[in-house]
């Protein structure tokens, strides 16, 4: 009977031990987790760079103006921008800096991306 409780401490230690283990070969680095989110903070600051260096244009100002659309609302509102927001924005005023970088004129699409653009980053500061 001794041998038996002993057996059956011995296969219920186990079985509790087991999962613990096995779980700790899970757990990420502290230096990788810091590293992934040291990246993401990067990313996120370029993407602002990004959008503000775009509305600092001279071009932006002028079509801005014309528009009657704040540019300095605009650039308060690229620090509220967050996620997917953030990343769309800046892939499209990537390409409108490209698009400007090739030429003087600036042809009827990329206007209107830059005016969808401040159209957004309004909406999003008034929304907040």
């Amino acid at each position: 009977m001794r041998i038996v409780r002993q057996s059956l401490a011995v296969l219920l230690a186990a079985l509790l031990i087991a999962p613990a283990a096995q779980a700790q070969t899970h757990v990420i680095d502290k230096s990788a987790l810091s590293q992934a989110v040291q990246e993401r903070v990067n990313q996120d600051q370029a993407d602002r760079d990004a959008i503000v260096s775009l509305l600092q244009r001279q071009e932006v100002k002028q079509i801005a103006a014309q528009a009657g659309l704040s540019l300095q609302k605009a650039e308060a509102a690229v620090s509220t921008l967050n996620g997917q927001d953030l990343r769309d924005l800046a892939a499209q005023s990537r390409q409108v800096q490209n698009d400007l970088a090739g030429g003087s004129n600036i042809v009827i699409s990329t206007t209107t991306i830059i005016i969808v653009l401040l159209v957004i980053i309004l909406i999003v500061l008034i929304a907040d």
